[in-house]
């Protein structure tokens, strides 16, 4: 096996610890000696592992940036379904993105803040891409006459602000499963959004 195969499962061990204890303590409040206390290491065995705890914020927050636009991008290629099937699909799909790992997902949406400069701006580009993404749908939906709303941004907005307040309540064992989850705030948010005049 070589070194660098041999290194992942360590690498995988850490971004999970990292990433429970960024989403418990907050990603400013956690050490990297804490970290390393964590993961029964010593710190300076940590380093040579990772360069600095914001590594594993870069990897949580960019890799889950991709995870949503393959999952929407997966949920909208069916081009000639309507486009209120289109944003079901999408809605749910961010859903699922959010309770595959509960807390990655709230420092996702959170601890976002502490990425420096010039990984900051690029994921805020990459946030208001996939926003975007959302408000342009819920558009093509208003001119096609699926839709109703009077301003397709706040529609948006108002939208993904309610999935994204999901990692705060959901628990893995819960009385509903993911899919339930996806299906019911798809039913709700799009019972406010379909034209039915």
């Amino acid at each position: 096996m070589s070194t660098a195969a041999s290194l992942r499962p360590r690498k995988a061990q850490i971004d999970r610890t990292a990433t429970a204890l960024f989403r418990s303590r907050g990603f400013a409040a956690t050490s990297m000696r804490e970290l390393a206390t964590a993961l029964g290491l010593e710190a300076g065995s940590l380093y040579s592992h990772i360069k600095s705890k914001e590594e594993i914020l870069h990897r949580v927050c960019f890799g889950l940036a991709e995870t949503f636009f393959a999952a929407f991008a997966a949920a909208t290629e069916a081009t000639e379904a309507s486009i209120t099937t289109q944003l079901r699909q999408a809605i749910e799909a961010h859903v699922r993105v959010l309770t595959q790992d509960s807390a990655a997902s709230t420092v996702f949406l959170h601890e976002w803040r502490h990425l420096s400069e010039p990984a900051r701006t690029e994921f805020l580009a990459l946030r208001d891409r996939y926003e975007a993404s959302f408000r342009g749908l819920i558009q093509r939906g208003i001119a096609a006459g699926e839709l109703h709303a009077p301003d397709a941004a706040f529609a948006a907005l108002t939208l993904l602000a309610s999935l994204n307040w999901l990692p705060s309540w959901y628990r893995p064992d819960g009385r509903l499963t993911p899919e339930e989850i996806a299906h019911r705030l798809a039913d709700q948010l799009l019972g406010g959004l379909i034209f039915t005049g």
